[in-house]
């Protein structure tokens, strides 16, 4: 029987530990391919060692620790794990908690002494938020086999590109395709994750099981009309690009509330230009984020905005012009693996809670490898990406608990 109340200390140390890294002093800030994310990856990797894995880094930066199952023979894969990056201005537990979690959880079964019958894969991914090129998920995409090149030429803030930082980290773009899991050599992924919601904590409750992951759509927006003085341009003649803009943004509110529910919509980022307090704006730029667990209702979404949009604009006299940057497809959970932790959850005397998920994680894009899930910790507040974010070391030692729980009693399931 696993000690709960040493688990979740050793988790918290070793959280403790990683949030020391970051690239500013008085706020967590670790990004993908920079030196911060070099000294985490190489202190999980001691970690990794420290609990009996063999380790190895792969070309996008995923470091991997490999446990055999305690005999030999070849066999197939647990994969576990999650993301070391951050975005800007961090909490410390997304991400982290799912690496921490499997490495106490190998770490724990390799102590104990049991053969299992399977192997176990710890992936520490590099670049789950994209809070430094405009991509997510590239990393556990290239685990499985489903990066796309295009990523390669995508920039960040100083015009570095994807392939050029590979490249000062040392790595060899070539052999990105040589990360991929072969299929049928996987049996299943799962991600320990807090879970970034109030709804554990509203019910009271530890952990809950994930149902699925929205879909996502991410498109930027220019709304083009014409510059022109504020004193002498009368409002009756004017194309004001930021009042059509402002309509926009309410459209996108609209659509999401008249949904019933099953939509959310976003505009995160907004700019005007010429950008001065003495000039109509020109023009303006802006992103939408449209999420939902139907991807028929996205998709609906998507072209309820983009047909109302021209009709708002046209009356105005302006242009609206469309981008699709992002794209992913809603994922359910597989469920013999959510029935395998409630079952794991309900050992520990906990009722098993389902939930979905409203953000994108990197058990999302595992899911086009193999059977994906997912494990959410109840987070104080439901607050994350915020230096408040908390998840008690209890919370976390229960989490690590049910791991292993679930670990033991995987064997059927990788047949």
């Amino acid at each position: 029987m696993s000690d709960v109340g040493e688990l979740g200390s050793r988790a918290e140390q070793m959280i403790a530990q990683l949030a020391a890294i970051s690239a500013e002093p008085g706020r967590l800030v670790r990004l993908y391919l920079t030196p911060e994310h070099r000294r985490a990856a190489d202190l999980v990797a001691g970690w990794m060692r420290a609990a009996g894995m063999a380790v190895s880094e792969d070309a996008l930066g995923t470091v991997r620790g490999r446990w055999d199952g305690g005999d030999a023979g070849p066999r197939k894969r647990l994969l576990i794990g999650s993301h070391l990056d951050t975005v800007l201005d961090a909490g410390k537990y997304d991400g982290p908690l799912g690496v921490v979690a499997g490495i106490l959880a190998v770490d724990h079964i390799v102590r104990s002494g049991k053969a299992l019958g399977f192997g176990i894969d710890v992936l520490a991914f590099g670049d789950e938020e994209g809070s430094r090129f405009p991509a997510t998920l590239a990393t556990s995409a290239g685990c499985a086999g489903a990066f796309d090149t295009a990523t390669l030429r995508l920039a960040d803030g100083d015009g570095v590109t994807l392939a050029e930082a590979l490249r000062r980290y040392g790595k060899d773009v070539g052999a990105i395709p040589a990360a991929a899991y072969r299929p049928e050599g996987v049996a299943a992924f799962v991600e320990v994750h807090i879970e970034q919601g109030p709804a554990l904590e509203v019910r009271g409750v530890p952990l809950g099981v994930v149902t699925g992951i929205v879909g996502q759509s991410r498109l930027r927006v220019a709304v083009i009309g014409e510059a022109g003085h504020a004193g002498t341009v009368a409002m009756t003649y004017r194309r004001d690009a930021l009042a059509g803009a402002a309509e926009l943004v309410l459209l996108v509110e609209r659509i999401a509330r008249d949904s019933g529910g099953t939509l959310v919509g976003t505009v995160g980022r907004i700019a005007a230009q010429p950008g001065a307090v003495n000039i109509i704006p020109g023009r303006v730029d802006f992103t939408v984020d449209l999420r939902a667990m139907d991807d028929d209702v996205r998709h609906d979404a998507v072209a309820q905005l983009q047909a109302q949009a021209w009709r708002l604009v046209e009356t105005r006299g302006l242009q609206v012009e469309f981008e699709t940057f992002h794209e992913e497809a809603a994922v359910q959970c597989a469920p013999a693996l959510r029935d395998a932790l409630g079952a794991a959850i309900s050992a520990l005397g906990y009722p098993r809670v389902d939930l979905r998920s409203g953000a994108g994680h990197d058990a999302q894009m595992m899911a086009k490898l193999c059977p994906s899930a997912m494990l959410f910790v109840r987070c104080k507040g439901g607050i994350s990406h915020n230096p408040a974010e908390y998840a008690s070391p209890d919370d976390m030692g229960v989490a690590v608990a049910a791991l292993i729980r679930f670990v033991e009693n995987f064997g059927p399931l990788a047949q």
